[in-house]
C-alpha cells in the first residue's frame, strides 16, 4: 500500500511542477539571464549525472575503469573527434582497464 501512496503524490508532485510551469508569465521567461540558465542546466545537469555514475559507488567515490573510459572520452573531446569516436574511445579504453585488473 505504501507504494501506491508514493506513485500517487509522485504523480501529483510532477502534475503540480508542470502546472506551475505553465503558470510562469512569458515575460519572466525571456529575460536574458532565464534563457542563459535554461541554456546551461541540462549541460550542467547531464555532467553532474556523469560524475555521479563514474565516480560513485554506493556512499563512496571510486577510481575504477569507468575513470579512465571518461578519461579517454575526455581527451577525444579535446581532439574534436567524431562522437562514435569518443564513445569507441571510452568503451574501448574502459574495457581494456577492466581486463587488465
Amino acid at each position: 500500500m505504501n507504494v501506491w501512496i508514493a506513485i500517487a503524490l509522485t504523480a501529483v508532485g510532477c502534475y503540480l511542477a508542470k502546472l506551475l510551469g505553465l503558470l510562469v508569465p512569458a515575460g519572466a521567461l525571456e529575460r536574458p539571464l532565464v534563457q542563459r540558465l535554461a541554456a546551461l542546466l541540462p549541460v550542467a545537469l547531464l555532467a553532474a549525472l556523469t560524475a555521479q555514475q563514474t565516480f560513485g559507488d554506493g556512499q563512496h567515490l571510486t577510481l575504477d575503469a569507468r575513470a579512465a573510459g571518461l578519461a579517454a572520452a575526455a581527451l577525444a573531446l579535446v581532439l574534436r573527434a567524431p562522437f562514435l569516436v569518443v564513445v569507441g574511445a571510452a568503451v574501448a579504453v574502459t574495457a581494456g582497464v577492466r581486463a587488465l585488473g
